[in-house]
């Protein structure tokens, strides 16, 4: 026991880390090729070797990192202890601790140009996702499509600097879009001051380190806000798709409006929407189904083939760009029959703070006023900004075997969002969907996102007065299939296979959402901890029959579950004819409180009162030390099983104890003694 407690060992000087999950051997791929390239550890697709990019010729897959490697290199510019014990922390000004809140600094040093190619292309296949992406989801956030563009940007340069994850790509979602439109009322002034709010709740959760409070928000609770709000976008956007006019944002009045005007649908939106739904379809099947290049290949198909996945990869954009086209060529006839997108504010956003009043028809709405009629959302939006940001960084983190700080993912996302209310940004998050193309592209290093950046801030200087011609059917189309994959219906068969009552919150947290999102996510939640709270509360006892009696708590032993425990043992020693002793089994107790102690000591004294005795087994040290400081009379302990059954089965009088030296003070041993 002196061993376990006894202070660690000191670690040698971890080497400087390079770039997340890179190797530089080269290794041969299940095909045969042998890539020389630095290999990132991204996830595998389909139709790239996972260490050269789209352009090589390999069919080389993502390599592991080498069993014995070290697990200090764990994240982009992260160098972390690999020993068991606690290393000191190091000083705010050391070189350690620069590097842990500028993650660049360890990967930078090392920059290569191979890594360079690799991120230009997967920052280029990026961005010509987020843009027309950002487009679409500025219509479900209920405000101008140029607003999207203006989120699409800062995440990109804040996370060069912060991020600890090579795959990640902040920017506006689809979920986060949905709740914008629900607390900001279509108002870019609301949505540019909950950006701000947001991100310094975020920065101060980043500060302090609560990170631990989305713990509670269970992976049930998560998968039916989400599967409820992908019904709810996707629903949302058919009015667009069909050229529906007048059709209330509410989910219930939506789903009664958009029926009750099918009668309305204009033809030309609904060809060209559900056109645009089947070219994007067809093109992410060819992209998840491309057969992969093989070496002796010839240079003409390898170049096809390099063809074939950036068509694929920027399918958003080249969707959007027909459909425009085709809006273009019916506008020089005269005929229109889409509804556009209309007119978009030219230029870079100008940079300001953002607006703590607003000024309207009615008068001026003060900041606390404002900050009142968003309510709600200053909780819902920045948790939920986070929980989705960090789960999409985890995820890929553990697909290609680093690491990720989710209190630096914290400070970045929130960063990203006190900067970008600076250029009326609306709040962002880390993108799934634009992650997997991130990923999937070869990216090395947060540099990649630099690329995607540049790329929306050019869109925005020289593109918004061709994206008056983008029809809304369109981008509805992009948007419809960007949320698709978020509803997971096999979700519903795992939960039922593996603990059905999960099923419950996940129901709950669904239909609560269409009523309103908050309250989903809150009743959700509050059926989580109740699952929890129930299962500290009434743990199971196991009982075995033996020559004596032995309890055993399968789990922690807390104050709600005392009175469980008072019952079963009352019920199973005192309750028999005649009274039997009885062991309590603690090998699963690793702490107490006064609650417990004192219940304990009622049932030691029950116990000597009807004549036997009650035995303690398995105790360990803090638990042990918590009895004796709480002075209790009569408590056996023992510390085999074995010798508490020959104890109990031998004539009553004084025992012997078993308490290391190092553990319970020698003065204080007669305490233990009946």
């Amino acid at each position: 026991m002196a061993a376990a407690l006894a202070p660690p060992r000191p670690r040698s000087r971890a080497r400087p880390a390079r770039p997340p999950g890179v190797t530089h051997e080269p290794g041969p791929s299940p095909g045969g090729h042998v890539c020389s390239r630095l290999r990132p550890l991204s996830p595998p697709s389909p139709s790239l070797c996972g260490s050269c990019g789209p352009r090589c010729g390999g069919v080389g897959r993502p390599r592991a990192a080498a069993p014995g490697m070290s697990s200090s290199v764990k994240a982009l510019g992260q160098v972390r202890p690999s020993g068991a014990g606690m290393a000191p922390q190091a000083r705010c000004c050391s070189p350690a601790a620069v590097q842990r809140w500028l993650p660049l600094l360890a990967w930078l040093p090392d920059y290569s140009l191979q890594w360079l190619k690799m991120d230009l292309v997967a920052g280029l296949s990026v961005g010509l996702t987020v843009v027309p992406q950002a487009l679409a989801y500025a219509e479900v956030a209920g405000l101008p499509p140029q607003y999207g563009l203006y989120s699409a940007f800062m995440g990109c340069f804040v996370y060069f600097f912060l991020g600890t994850s090579r795959d990640v790509t902040l920017g506006p979602t689809a979920i986060m879009s949905l709740l914008v439109s629900f607390y900001t009322f279509h108002e870019p002034a609301y949505a540019v001051l909950l950006t701000f709010l947001s991100g310094c709740i975020q920065l101060a959760m980043g500060f302090l380190h609560l990170g631990f409070l989305l713990d509670f928000i269970s992976y049930p609770v998560i998968k039916g806000f989400t599967s409820a709000a992908t019904v709810t976008i996707g629903f949302g956007q058919l009015k667009n798709l069909l050229g529906l006019h007048d059709v209330p944002r509410q989910f219930f009045l939506q789903v009664y409006q958009t029926f009750r005007k099918v009668g309305e649908i204009r033809v030309g939106d609904a060809v060209l929407g559900l056109v645009c739904v089947l070219l994007l379809l067809l093109l992410k099947l060819m992209r998840d189904h491309v057969p992969p290049v093989h070496p002796e290949m010839p240079p003409g198909v390898r170049l096809s083939h390099g063809l074939v996945w950036t068509a694929t990869t920027a399918r958003n954009a080249l969707v959007v760009s027909f459909a425009a086209l085709v809006a273009y060529s019916f506008e020089v006839t005269g005929y229109q029959p889409f509804v556009l997108t209309g007119q978009t504010a030219e230029g870079l956003p100008p940079v300001r703070i953002p607006p703590f009043s607003v000024t309207t028809a009615n008068g001026t709405v003060s900041f606390t006023e404002m900050v009142q009629d968003m309510g709600a959302g200053l909780a819902v939006v920045p948790l939920m900004g986070l929980l989705e940001s960090i789960a999409v960084a985890k995820s890929f983190a553990s697909q290609g075997g680093y690491r990720v700080d989710s209190n630096q993912e914290l400070l970045a996302i929130g960063l990203t969002n006190v900067l970008g209310s600076l250029v009326s940004s609306y709040p962002v998050t880390g993108s799934f969907g634009r992650t997997a193309v991130n990923a999937q592209s070869g990216v090395c290093t947060p540099a990649g996102g630099l690329v995607t950046g540049v790329l929306v801030l050019l869109s925005l200087d020289y593109l918004t007065s061709l994206f008056y011609y983008i029809p809304k059917s369109a981008l509805a189309a992009v948007i419809i299939m960007a949320v698709a994959p978020l509803f997971d219906i096999r979700v519903f068969g795992t939960l039922w296979r593996v603990k059905r009552l999960d099923l419950l919150p996940l129901c709950v947290t669904f239909l609560f959402c269409f009523w309103e999102v908050q309250y989903g996510i809150l009743a959700g939640t509050l059926v989580s901890v109740l699952i929890l709270l129930h299962s500290v509360a009434r743990p199971k006892t196991q009982v075995s029959e033996g020559p004596v009696l032995v309890l055993q708590p399968a789990s922690g032993l807390q104050f709600p579950a005392m009175e469980a425990l008072r019952e079963a043992v009352i019920t199973q020693a005192l309750e028999a004819s005649p009274p039997r002793s009885a062991i309590l089994e603690c090998t699963h107790v690793c702490s107490i409180d006064s609650t417990v102690v004192l219940g304990l000591g009622e049932l030691v004294g029950d116990f000597h009162r009807r004549g036997v005795t009650l035995a303690f087994v398995g105790l360990q040290v803090p638990v042990l030390r918590v009895l004796l400081s709480a002075d209790l009379k009569g408590v056996q302990y023992f510390s085999t099983l074995e010798e508490a059954e020959k104890s109990l089965l031998q004539e009553p009088g004084t025992q012997l104890y078993n308490v290391g030296e190092d553990s319970v003070p020698e003065h204080k041993v007669a305490l233990l003694k009946a």
